[in-house]
């Protein structure tokens, strides 16, 4: 499987701007700026982007793993934080914070055990090996 975006850039660096495109239309022609990426511009910026993708990656990757094991789960919402450190030049560190409704029959212990598994195991986590990645879990 395989999927595709398209970045593109007009200008230079500070007055510059492009627009971001992906297979499946959901963005289309999305805006990204210099003061979107640093600042506060309308549009989004790839450190953004990278959140989303970790907070779906990860929040599925728990539904499978609790599907795996015969249990449907109720609802979750996970925040993903992506850290750019600007002196590095790199991301430091994501925190993602997991809110979730209780299951029933499912204890608070076991569903932190299955969402700091699925954190280690979700493809997004695996792409990021060495950035340091913090996970919360609120489930009630």
């Amino acid at each position: 499987m395989k999927r595709t975006a398209t970045a593109f850039w007009q200008g230079d660096l500070k007055t510059g701007h492009g627009h971001l495109t992906t297979q499946s239309g959901v963005l289309n022609q999305t805006q990204y700026s210099f003061n979107t990426r640093f600042a506060d511009g309308v549009g989004s910026n790839p450190e953004e982007l990278l959140a989303a993708a970790h907070a779906g990656c990860f929040t599925m990757a728990i539904a499978y793993a609790l599907t795996q094991q015969g249990i449907a789960s109720g609802e979750m919402t996970t925040t993903a934080i992506v850290t750019l450190d600007m002196e590095k030049g790199g991301i430091s560190r994501i925190d993602l914070q997991l809110t979730a409704t209780a299951i029933p029959d499912l204890s608070a212990e076991e569903f932190s055990k299955q969402a700091f598994l699925a954190k280690e195991n979700c493809v997004i986590s695996k792409a990021l090996a060495g950035v340091p990645i913090e996970l919360s879990v609120n489930y009630n």
